[in-house]
């Protein structure tokens, strides 16, 4: 059976890896960007643009004394409701509040983090193009293009007063948006409702019951599973390597993730259970694709911020080394 996860907050994100190094310019955004996302009150609309495809939702991001509180709903299609209160993550079912991993949601926008400064200074080359108005504010403007082929270009928007990401765009070929994050509504600072975080109280937010998913009972155990992949885009390092449960699944699967500061690569790795459906196969949600591959007698799967032929070069050069 294929890995059915979806393709969006697939790649598990850990926390910003900020050095303390002097930074050249347009590199210094992403550190002001990377404190803004958790400092900084706000709450807004944004929206999420892909290929023909466009979702609208809204947020509400306070910081009282270092403790987070956001809640993050959809405005169009079923309702969706995401919740994050001191590193814990809920999300909002039917009549249920669901506790989901605490690394689920930590990676989104507006709060895009570079995990690895150093990496990315080696691979992408930064330019400050202006400043542009978003959402009524004015941003810095700074694209991040590649050295190679085999990642996309990053155009991000960031407000010149409190740091905070108001716009990110990845582009493909020929500067093709291939997807798009943006605010159309944004409140800053004192502006913000904060009675909401104030009396953030999980068991009576809904009135409704609380429910745990196996994967958010405990942590998921690291794991040195022997599988390498030779043909990794220079600058991605391995952050985990972690063996967790997957819905429908009678076992743990391996997970490795790899990022290159922007952005990020898991395998997984499962015994292939001779599905009629296990076939090599590509799909594709804005920027993240997913990439099915039978070797021996495990399934492959490639996920990445990155672009097809980068997830099937990958994915072609996954082996076992052995332990």
């Amino acid at each position: 059976m294929r890995l059915c996860v979806p393709l969006c907050g697939l790649l598990l994100a850990v926390s910003a890896n900020l050095h303390a190094e002097e930074l050249p310019v347009g590199f210094d955004w992403l550190e002001v960007a990377a404190f803004a996302g958790h400092q900084t009150d706000y709450s807004g609309v944004f929206v999420y643009q892909f290929g023909n495809q466009v979702e609208t939702s809204s947020i509400v991001h306070i910081n009282d004394a270092d403790r987070e509180y956001e809640k993050l709903e959809s405005l169009d299609g079923p309702k969706r409701e995401l919740i994050r209160h001191d590193g814990q993550v809920w999300s909002y079912d039917h009549d249920k509040l669901v506790q989901l991993d605490s690394r689920q949601g930590s990676n989104q926008f507006p709060s895009l983090l570079p995990e690895q400064l150093s990496a990315l200074k080696a691979n992408y080359q930064a330019k400050l193009l202006g400043v542009e108005r978003v959402a009524g504010y004015n941003a810095q403007v700074i694209l991040f293009q590649p050295k190679d082929n085999l990642r996309y270009t990053h155009k991000l928007w960031i407000h010149t007063d409190t740091g905070l990401l108001l716009k990110a765009a990845v582009l493909g070929e020929r500067n093709r948006i291939v997807e798009q994050y943006a605010f159309t509504q944004l409140q800053l600072g004192g502006k913000v409702d904060r009675s909401w975080g104030g009396t953030c109280d999980l068991a009576d937010m809904h009135g409704k019951t609380l429910a745990t998913t196996p994967e958010a009972a405990k942590n998921y155990p690291s794991t040195n599973s022997g599988w390498v992949a030779d043909a990794l885009p220079a600058g991605f390092n391995k952050i985990m390597e972690i063996l967790r449960p997957m819905p429908g699944k009678h076992g743990p699967v391996t997970q490795i993730v790899y990022s290159d500061g922007l952005s990020a690569i898991s395998i997984f790795i499962e015994p292939d259970d001779h599905d009629e459906d296990d076939v090599d196969g590509l799909s594709s949600r804005g920027a993240v694709n997913l990439y099915h591959k039978v070797l021996d007698q495990y399934l492959i799967t490639i996920v990445g911020e990155v672009p097809p032929h980068t997830v099937m070069q990958v994915a072609d050069s996954v082996r076992y080394n052995g332990k």
